[in-house]
């Protein structure tokens, strides 16, 4: 056998890249078919096992490729049947999976990077720093794991995973092609099969990525939003400087002129006495103007050297109902997982610390020790 590191793994390739990949060993690219279909629906590592492929072609796959999911460090449960799954994807980085169980859907919050460029101020993945981006098999082998894994576990009750949030660990859209190429695998029939609107994107509103998508995989968008004017996202989501409200509104009209039947959500998360404010309210519904848009408002899940409060549940609720009033489709999250760290903004994962400070730093804490 080869060294496994040299070998091809399997989960970075879609039907067409993996079709590319037969023809190019002289096979048929229908090849690529059936085995998505013993990776993803059967879930076969082993090419002994896939019996439609010929006795050559089993033993030259088992020589030159492997199907190779990340590796779990750790699994935690909450007392709401939250899971976490706490994966390694190299020797130095880890990111973090969370499956959230409800009556009518199933839905896997997927991450994209290793840590978070975008330092948006309400959320530890930030503090963090960012290391790298996902390769493509890192983050369609996080569906692959959590689904083998709710399969084989009794407590589960035969949960299967119905939706797909990639708003995990990352900004997805400075991921682009390795997101994407995931994404075709979630959609395609082959492998998991979902609807355009069961699997969503979200972004801290990266404009130029939001046009990429839109022209080549529209699934439903999700926007950061978190604050309705410029001085103050400027602050929070800093990404605002780059992209600000103007411009990133005029992207969502796109999008959604490109996908008419379909609703991009804006999150907001609630800050005590920062964005919370019946003003705040107004600022969002005269934003969302002429838009089909849906409003999710997310209570602030505190995290170590968190700068801010939770605005409390009057205030949540007086909020969500001025935007009602306004004819704003807004919805209030329920805190899931958060006695596990896996509510929104809480995902953390270990990235590799960069830097000869830090390493002088971590040196001097063990001499301390």
């Amino acid at each position: 056998a080869m060294n496994p590191s040299a070998a091809i793994n399997l989960l970075d390739y879609n039907t067409q890249t993996l079709g590319k990949f037969f023809t190019d060993l002289g096979e048929r690219s229908f090849r690529a078919e059936q085995v998505l279909k013993w990776i993803h629906q059967k879930r076969v590592t082993e090419f002994s096992q896939m019996t439609n492929l010929s006795q050559a072609l089993r033993a030259s796959l088992a020589e030159k490729t492997e199907i190779r999911p990340p590796q779990v460090i750790r699994r935690q449960i909450s007392s709401d049947g939250t899971r976490k799954w706490l994966l390694a994807v190299d020797d130095a980085n880890q990111v973090e999976t969370v499956f959230i169980p409800e009556k009518d859907r199933g839905t896997l919050c997927i991450s994209s990077q290793v840590g978070c460029p975008l330092d948006c101020q309400f959320c530890a993945t930030a503090k963090q720093g960012f290391n790298r981006n996902l390769s493509a098999g890192e983050i369609i082998g996080q569906l692959w794991l959590a689904a083998a894994e709710l399969e084989h576990d009794p407590h589960a009750g035969r949960r299967i995973i119905t939706n797909i949030v990639m708003m995990g660990m990352g900004e997805p859209l400075l991921n682009f092609d390795n997101v994407t190429s995931a994404m075709n695998l979630m959609l395609d029939d082959n492998a998991y099969g979902l609807g355009k609107k069961r699997v969503t994107l979200s972004t801290a509103g990266i404009v130029p990525g939001i046009d990429r998508l839109k022209d080549s995989c529209p699934v439903s968008l999700a926007v950061s939003l978190h604050a309705a004017r410029d001085e103050l996202r400027d602050e929070i989501v800093p990404i605002n400087r780059k992209y600000p409200l103007a411009s990133l509104m005029a992207a969502c009209h796109r999008y959604a002129d490109a996908n008419p039947h379909s609703e991009i959500t804006f999150e907001y998360v609630m800050l005590d006495g920062i964005n919370d404010t019946l003003a705040d309210a107004k600022q969002i519904v005269r934003l969302l103007e002429g838009l089909p848009a849906k409003v999710n408002l997310i209570p602030f899940n505190p995290f170590p050297g968190a700068a801010y409060r939770r605005s409390d549940d009057r205030a949540i609720d007086a909020f969500r109902d001025r935007l009602l009033r306004s004819g704003t489709h807004t919805i209030t999250r329920k805190t899931r997982g958060d006695d596990i760290d896996a509510a929104c903004g809480q995902l953390v994962g270990k990235v590799l610390a960069k830097g000869a400070k830090h390493r002088a730093k971590q040196a001097a804490l063990r001499e301390h020790h």
